[in-house]
């Protein structure tokens, strides 16, 4: 633990918060939680953490504060909120949102910090709810760097990859770039599955044939093979994957790059939430390309 990080508030205990907080308390540190639903907070209150009843008090005369929660709407009424962190932290402390969020975001938060002489951080994860409870994310982190040294021996409890990016953003923005990439790979392998399919091939075959060579990737071997097994249960919810890119295809107009792919991958997830599969895993879009019937 470190020697003069000693308490910190975080909100948002979902399956991978709660695991956080389990390595911050085993850890040693002494850790206030907050939740919208308080029933997800219980296990870690009975094991020690203490309760709040807002996110403003869960803010209060901590060393860190740590966010991780659902939308950027969300982060925005939690941080600058009229009973939110950034009213109620302490002069010195560190807030750091943990959220996928936005990095337009993150540079509002991190200037209305600085302002109070608060330190903010963006530093979004990847690694699921695997990395999680493994302490295995890797932690993508933007704002300034003397302040990303301060929070490393709290970021070293939570993950393996830690990587500063840059300025107040460069975390939301690198995690932009990997659901970017994620969500093209996913589409081009069942695009691929969906041409064995129409093509007459036995998709076991070429799933065998295909998988472990340069086609391979993580979205093959991982989340698409659960698809082809028939499993849909999420290990990352197509609704969540649709929240991020459609961050990534707001700001890269905002930046003026130009997103053929991801647009139109955002078009198709939008198309499975109205039909009612969003909180399903993202492999279900084997089912958008036929691969898979509904």
């Amino acid at each position: 633990m470190s020697n003069t990080l000693k308490k910190i508030g975080f909100i948002g205990t979902g399956i991978m918060g709660s695991a956080m907080v389990d390595h911050l308390m085993n850890a040693g540190f002494e850790v206030s939680v907050y939740n919208r639903t308080k029933s997800k907070a219980d296990k870690l209150v009975e094991r020690g953490a203490k309760w709040c009843n807002s996110p403003g008090e869960c803010a209060k005369d901590q060393d860190v504060v740590i966010t991780i929660v659902g939308y950027p709407k969300d982060v925005e009424q939690i941080y600058l909120g009229e009973n939110g962190i950034i009213a109620n932290a302490k002069a010195g402390a560190y807030v750091v949102d943990m959220t996928t969020s936005s990095p337009i975001l993150a540079e509002k938060i991190y200037n209305a910090a600085k302002s109070k002489n608060i330190h903010a951080v963006d530093a979004p994860v990847t690694g699921g709810d695997v990395g999680a409870k493994n302490a295995t994310l890797t932690i993508l982190v933007g704002g300034d760097e003397s302040d990303f040294e301060s929070l490393k021996p709290v970021f070293e409890v939570l993950g393996k990859n830690i990587v500063y990016e840059g300025g107040a953003g460069a975390g939301q923005k690198t995690k932009a770039c990997n659901q970017i990439a994620i969500a093209g790979t996913l589409a081009g392998v069942c695009e691929a599955f969906a041409y064995a399919k129409a093509s007459g091939l036995d998709i076991e075959k070429v799933y065998n044939a295909i998988s472990t060579g340069a086609a391979g990737s993580f979205q093959m071997s991982s989340v698409v093979r659960k698809g082809l097994d028939g499993d849909f249960n999420p290990g990352f919810m197509l609704k969540h994957l649709g929240k991020d890119l459609a961050i990534g295809t707001e700001t890269a107009t905002a930046y003026g790059a130009a997103l053929p792919i991801l647009a139109m991958v955002l078009h198709e997830i939008r198309k499975m939430e109205s039909d009612g599969e969003g909180n399903e895993g993202t492999q279900a879009l084997l089912k958008y390309y036929g691969v898979i019937d509904n």
